[in-house]
């Protein structure tokens, strides 16, 4: 049977964190659920790492003891995310915001002949403007980031009959 993983002595500081950590609804669900074992092994001794980690929400048994001894190690930060191995990105933070604050302003003000962007004019401006071309995922993917909606073109031609009545009489022959 394997050796039961023991929650060490936490200071006055690190319990505070751990219940702000493991109650918030802004930080990362799995900071707050790694918090979570803890806080719940601090509320109940009695409770082994492993039905921490299930009352957390985890699945599997060896989640909570992994949790309770990376802590144990590493304190607070131990909580946290550690970076992981991948593609590095493409692109570098300063072209996206750059992409962003292009998106910001008016295109009339910058000499454009149109008043709204489209993701194909807004590719084309940060192309000429900048020399690099974004592939228009790229672009999208930043734009909703940033909390950017895109809305539909309306044409009123389409319906005109339905949104102005005298639209035949305007329209002429």
């Amino acid at each position: 049977m394997p050796k039961r993983v023991v929650l060490r002595a936490l200071t006055d500081e690190e319990t505070v964190e751990v219940q702000r950590l493991a109650a918030s609804c802004t930080a990362p669900r799995r900071s707050v659920q790694r918090a979570q074992i803890i806080a719940a092994l601090v509320a109940d001794p009695t409770l082994t790492a492993s039905e921490a980690g299930l009352q957390a929400g985890y699945t599997s048994r060896q989640i909570g003891p992994h949790w309770v001894r990376r802590f144990n190690e590493e304190g607070l930060a131990g909580l946290e995310d550690r970076p992981r191995s991948g593609r590095p990105p493409t692109y570098s933070e300063e072209v996206r915001n750059k992409v962003i604050d292009l998106a910001l302003q008016k295109p009339r003000g910058l000499g454009y002949p149109f008043q709204l962007w489209t993701l194909e004019r807004l590719q084309t401006a940060f192309e000429e403007r900048e020399g690099i071309r974004l592939c228009d995922v790229t672009i999208w993917t930043w734009m909703e980031a940033a909390g950017f909606t895109w809305k539909h073109q309306e044409s009123w031609l389409r319906d005109a009959e339905n949104h102005d009545d005298e639209f035949v009489e305007k329209r002429g022959a």
